[in-house]
């Protein structure tokens, strides 16, 4: 999302925002749910007119991992669950500073775990869960499937991950070279860190490029843009994916700022959201 000035700021001025009005759904059944163990607030999209148990993942925003909530993500978050035949539930965990690591990637991870408890009655098929999430969203999607992998908790079937941010280290080439873009830069970047993690030092589920054993992670989609700071850090990860034998999709779009801003070209726009929408779909339904 763009951001003038600091996160700081945003953060600031984001107690003083006035909620915006949602867009009807009627083709949805939309239901907003506080998951009454931790408890997180979540918001659940089923399309109308699907019968039998659907697959379904969790919808993870981005913000920096201290912006966004899930009416930001009300338009997406139906849409992708109209296109890939899916309930999609979209996670309101808390942000940083107020509230930094572990905080919100445990709620998104208890969010998981209540949606595989609830499956039944939510009309999901708990063999086949997902998690996606984009930018700081991608982080805490990609956190939350180490934690079902190293907890035994919920199987994941797939992860979907677009200009992720998963390395608060902020070494690689990209990160070095692409200081001023548009939208996020490395300044923008290291402020997000340093609010999410709150003077802790990072770890495989904060930071998941620290992770040094990804075998047994779900199979995964991962999207970045030529011109973002971020962009080797997903193609690192997706590389080291590959190598530790999880089944991996990498697609770099050259030319395109973070969370593919850039040239008003809309039927490249369009082109990216078709494909989005498209992986999430053969990942839910292998």
């Amino acid at each position: 999302m763009p951001i003038s000035g600091t996160l700081a700021d945003a953060v600031a001025d984001r107690a003083g925002t006035r909620p915006r009005p949602l867009a009807a759904l009627p083709e949805f059944d939309s239901v907003d749910v506080t998951e009454p163990t931790a408890p997180v607030h979540v918001r659940v999209y089923r399309p109308r007119g699907l019968t039998g148990p659907l697959p379904a993942t969790l919808w993870l925003h981005g913000g920096g991992f201290v912006l966004g909530n899930v009416d930001h993500v009300h338009q997406a978050a139906a849409q992708a669950a109209a296109y890939a035949s899916a309930v999609v539930v979209a996670v309101g965990y808390r942000l940083a500073p107020e509230h930094p690591y572990p905080a919100g990637l445990e709620d998104s991870y208890a969010a998981l775990e209540w949606l595989a408890a609830e499956a039944k009655a939510l009309g999901v098929d708990a063999d086949r869960l997902g998690v996606a999430g984009a930018s700081s969203g991608a982080a805490l999607a990609t956190g939350v499937a180490l934690l079902a992998r190293d907890r035994g908790g919920p199987p994941l079937v797939f992860q979907h991950l677009a200009t992720p941010a998963l390395d608060d280290r902020l070494e690689t080439a990209s990160m070095r070279t692409l200081t001023d873009a548009p939208i996020w830069n490395r300044g923008l970047a290291l402020e997000s860190w340093r609010l999410y993690l709150g003077g802790a030092a990072a770890s495989a589920y904060s930071a998941p490029a620290r992770a040094e054993d990804l075998a047994g992670l779900p199979p995964a989609y991962i999207s970045t843009a030529g011109l973002d700071p971020l962009r080797d850090e997903g193609i690192l990860y997706g590389l080291r994916l590959a190598q530790a034998g999880v089944p991996v999709e990498l697609h770099n779009f050259p030319g395109f700022y973070h969370a593919f801003g850039g040239p008003d070209l809309p039927s490249e726009q369009q082109r990216i959201a078709i494909e989005h929408l498209a992986a999430l779909k053969r990942g839910l339904w292998p």
